[in-house]
């Protein structure tokens, strides 16, 4: 990043904005309430600071620094008093919005089985024109164009709800890794999208509707939008390997009924739901109990993960993102002894299509197929067994008048169910888009 632009993105670990939030802000019998600015907002409000300007504009205020006030941009005598405050951060606790929303859609507790990747990242490339060989980690010379997309999408979504000076922001610090390799792009990504704002708020609220035919015109207008900065922050170009044997933690605040589903489906060994938007997860148990009435306790059997506490402006929260596409299994629901309620998840990654119909382009008598439906079919032989091409799994147990029938990491050709990694089967032979690797 520029010098400009590093030297304020440091500022957040070392100053904070807050604005006064008590109802009343000049009462002299009101005891005071400070709130704080958003990441985005605190770094455009300390570059006009440092840069000695009048006034810093955000999208529904502007700061001025002769006053210390907060101004409503439709209304001059609506202020409030700001402050400047220089401290080192020690975040102790972790973020209950990011730490604490479900991690599925909240008027589903389950999303469905789409296969080995994400409908949403694949619509993505869908709508980039991509092949299904064309990633950023793969072809260099594609990342300008990616970046640049990422960045109008950012902004064209920030315009949308309201938000365009963060969107601004956010799209010039992505911007000035356009000419870099995937692995500074990701960085940035990776750091753009650990900061408070509504980026990673929008793209996973819209991302969690996959399934939902009421909703799907929301998240294919993401795909749109936001879709290029998700491909860039999925195709993550160092955790090419699963990760396994972990634990993972999260909150929640659950509704009763949403507590009944979760140990109806503790009685099936066979269901699992999926997560279809990037799911924040901390490795620290202790500050996941922090808050709501439920502790989600997430064993990693194997599924793409990514450690993005190093890069975080939050380090102490010990975030683990766990990517879109990755399903998991209710093992268990313990009752509350002190207040919470513990659900014991199993994650992987799988390549079980199952609820592919639930997606409404798939119904389509007029969709074209393209290269993510496309499967290769293979002879007749009399057992079932493992194909290693592609790590696509395929049954070769049908009579000379069936067609076989494939998994394709993007979609399904056939009526498979219930299919996974087999033993002896190894994930990390297995990338991002269920390529065999070996």
């Amino acid at each position: 990043m520029g010098n400009e632009t590093s030297a304020t993105i440091n500022s957040l670990k070392t100053v904070e904005w807050k604005w006064q939030s008590n109802p009343n802000p000049w009462s002299e019998t009101e005891p005071p309430t400070w709130s704080r600015y958003s990441d985005v907002e605190n770094l455009i409000i300390e570059r006009a600071f440092l840069n000695k300007q009048p006034q810093a504009i955000l999208d529904a205020y502007y700061i001025d620094f002769k006053d210390n006030s907060q101004i409503l941009n439709s209304d001059n005598s609506k202020q409030r008093p700001v402050q400047r405050i220089a401290r080192k951060r020690e975040d102790k606790h972790l973020r209950e919005e990011r730490f604490m929303d479900l991690p599925v859609a909240s008027h589903r507790s389950f999303s469905g089985q789409y296969g080995w990747v994400s409908p949403f990242v694949v619509e993505v490339r869908r709508y980039l024109g991509l092949q299904p060989n064309e990633l950023p980690s793969k072809k260099s010379n594609m990342i300008p164009m990616l970046v640049e997309k990422a960045a109008q999408g950012i902004i064209e979504e920030g315009r949308h709800i309201g938000k365009q000076k963060e969107a601004e922001e956010l799209a010039n610090c992505l911007l000035e890794k356009k000419n870099k390799r995937i692995g500074k792009v990701w960085q940035c990504c990776a750091y753009l999208y650990s900061l408070e704002s509504f980026l990673y708020k929008t793209l996973n609220t819209n991302m969690r509707l996959v399934g939902s035919k009421e909703d799907e015109h929301i998240w294919r207008h993401t795909v749109q939008t936001l879709g290029p900065f998700c491909l860039l922050l999925w195709d993550d170009p160092y955790n090419k390997k699963v990760k396994t044997n972990i634990k993972l933690y999260r909150g929640a605040n659950l509704k009763p009924e949403q507590i009944a589903a979760y140990k109806k489906m503790a009685g099936n060994e066979k269901v699992y739901g999926s997560f279809q938007g990037f799911s924040s997860c901390s490795r620290n148990r202790g500050k996941a109990e922090g808050f709501g009435n439920t502790l989600f306790i997430m064993k990693v059997v194997y599924a793409f993960i990514a450690d993005i506490s190093g890069l975080s402006e939050y380090p102490n929260e010990e975030e683990e993102l766990v990517t879109p596409g990755v399903c998991f299994r209710v093992l268990d629901v313990e009752e509350p002894e002190t207040g919470k309620y513990l659900i014991y998840l199993e994650l992987r990654q799988r390549f079980t299509p199952n609820d592919q119909n639930q997606l409404s382009i798939q119904n389509k008598s007029d969709k074209k197929q393209d290269a993510y439906d496309h499967v290769d079919y293979n002879p007749p032989a009399p057992r079932p067994r493992r194909d290693a091409y592609r790590g696509r799994i395929v049954l070769y147990d049908f009579s000379p008048e069936d067609p076989p029938a494939r998994i394709n990491p993007f979609g399904v050709i056939g009526d498979l169910n219930g299919l996974d990694l087999r033993d002896g089967d190894n994930p990390d032979h297995f990338d991002r888009d269920g390529n065999y690797l070996y």
